[in-house]
């Protein structure tokens, strides 16, 4: 079995009474899309904010590339090459797509966000950021402004600000969000040959998509990771029907 890229042990988060995470291990190995799927309210967004720093957990560790990251915040966990995706959209709406990249690019150098402007005529700069807008093939907007794109397009310059990053995991957010049937179809092709950049661990709610993506699928219900295996051996799980799938199945 390969060597997982990100993976999570045994981690919890309580608020109060409420155990949101409760000793939940997950991996994501090279190459794979692993899909984590549950009702409203099972945890996947707590599982998630510890994953990418933004909430500290209770207990159990968060391993990028073998090295413990629990304790690092989110731009540094970035820096060490998580990139995270986000439901609602966290691009600068009023800047272009270059201006958008090369800010991602600029973080991924270390350098302060406010030598942004001239940071622009950076060749090195400029450059990575050229190659991350070929590679999700927006090129020909690099001079629209953010806010001009379709909601398919925003997702796809979100994924270009994250390749800045040299990512060796990204961690989405229900990318599928906003979409209608056409963007959902596209936004899969992409994320399919998006896998070979670096894996994917991917929260999503549209389980069509769910379905043509995930080599692994784990199933969250009430903060508890009640079963994981591929999309046939989910579909056939029983359990996981009655707390979720349903007639999805």
């Amino acid at each position: 079995m390969a060597e997982a890229v990100l993976e999570t042990r045994d981690l919890r988060k309580a608020f109060g009474a409420l155990q949101a995470t409760d000793d939940v291990s997950i991996s994501l190995r090279a190459g794979e899309i692993h899909a984590i799927i549950g009702p409203n309210g099972a945890g996947k967004s707590t599982l998630i904010a510890q994953i990418s720093g933004a909430l500290a957990p209770d207990a159990g560790q968060v391993v990028l590339d073998g090295r413990d990251v629990t304790g690092l915040p989110v731009q540094a966990r970035a820096r060490a090459g998580l990139a995270r995706t986000f439901q609602i959209s966290q691009l600068a709406m009023e800047d272009t797509v270059l201006q958008n990249v090369a800010l991602g690019a600029l973080g991924a150098q270390g350098r302060p966000f406010g030598m942004f402007r001239p940071v622009l005529r950076d060749r090195a700069i400029r450059d990575r950021a050229e190659a991350a807008l070929e590679r999700v093939g927006l090129s020909g907007q690099r001079a629209m402004r953010a806010a001009e794109l379709s909601h398919g397009e925003r997702r796809k310059l979100e994924v270009a600000v994250a390749l800045t990053l040299e990512p060796r995991a990204f961690v989405m957010d229900e990318p599928m969000a906003g979409l209608g049937t056409e963007g959902s179809v596209q936004l899969t092709g992409f994320l399919d040959g998006l896998r070979a950049q670096a894996p994917i661990l991917l929260v999503e709610h549209d389980m069509d998509a769910v379905f043509a993506l995930a080599d692994r699928v784990s199933v969250l219900v009430y903060g508890r990771v009640i079963a994981s295996g591929t999309v046939g051996e989910i579909r056939r799980d029983k359990a996981v029907r009655e707390a979720y799938l349903g007639d999805e199945a």
